[in-house]
């Protein structure tokens, strides 16, 4: 029977106790700006609020929720994470699928030209005036067409296809198989790991995106929750208080300030990820590991 010694003892209890700190300051300002979003503005303010509300309340969530921007923007965030994660896998699925076939002609040519053009870049000014050009500078497919390719989701789904043996597509072929079917049917049922992992990424860009909304979308009503959680951190830093919806009463502004809305904003908005995560989170280390180990 095996048994520790006691260096062993002694470094696995520093090492549960390094992870646990490590875990505690990681987990801490997600665990604080919930705190502060539970508890009354006006308490808040006074300090000493660190692990659990002082004063319990759910007005911040009330208020915030008066605010009708918050609605358009999580329909504009959800619409564009899950058309930009179906576009964006689909597309990359198929490119990937076809430059994993190694008698493709010109594979590495293409492979080479799309890494190629990953290291360029016009700017910022150049970037808006296409977009401007192109039409998507008011419209919902800005948040769409310029993400549905990424060079990185491409090269861990097509490393992935490469580590599937080629005799299973070269035997569906015997058997009249065309390509669809193969991708479909044999290539993705055996990649739902990287296929998840990828999904992820995507998703995660997507919803934190507020730069796209901030600096090139022009129709105010299509701007995301996140381009409007920096707007509405913008308006707090400007004024004391935030007017949610109506025109706040001397009595309501005792309960909630600035502070709190914000912090409830920001849980409002981060909440969604924080619930799909943990269903993708299995997927997330193999899903790298096949992607990006060959062999």
């Amino acid at each position: 029977m095996y048994m520790e010694t006691k260096p062993q003892k002694i470094f696995q209890i520093f090492n549960y106790c390094f992870l646990g700190l490590f875990g505690f300051i990681t987990l801490y300002p997600f665990w604080y700006v919930l705190v502060a979003s539970l508890n009354t503005g006006r308490d808040f303010m006074r300090g000493g609020v660190y692990l659990f509300p002082r004063e319990f309340t759910w007005e911040n969530y009330f208020y915030a929720f008066q605010d009708s921007r918050i609605y358009t923007s999580l329909s504009i965030s959800v619409a564009k994470t899950l058309i930009g994660v179906v576009s964006s896998l689909f597309f990359t699925v198929l490119i990937a699928y076809a430059l994993s076939v190694k008698t493709l002609p010109g594979r590495t040519f293409f492979t080479f030209f799309w890494y190629f053009t990953t290291i360029f870049g016009g700017g910022m000014i150049p970037y808006y005036m296409l977009l401007r050009d192109l039409g998507l500078t008011k419209s919902f497919w800005l948040y769409i067409f310029p993400a549905v390719y990424n060079f990185f989701n491409f090269l861990l789904i097509r490393t992935n296809f490469s580590n599937i043996p080629s005799d299973l597509r070269e035997s569906a072929q015997i058997d009249g198989a065309g390509d669809f079917r193969i991708l479909f049917q044999i290539y993705l049922p055996l990649s739902l790991p990287v296929l998840a992992t990828v999904a992820l990424f995507i998703g995660v860009g997507q919803w934190n995106d507020w730069f796209t909304g901030a600096y090139y979308q022009s129709n105010q009503d299509l701007i995301p929750a996140a381009t409007l959680l920096r707007k509405l951190l913008n308006e707090a830093t400007a004024s004391s208080t935030i007017k949610v919806g109506h025109e706040s009463s001397a009595a309501t502004m005792q309960s909630y300030t600035s502070q709190s809305l914000q912090m409830a904003f920001v849980m409002i908005l981060t909440m969604p990820i924080v619930v799909v995560y943990p269903f993708l989170q299995k997927y997330y280390v193999k899903g790298v590991m096949i992607g990006a180990v060959k062999g």
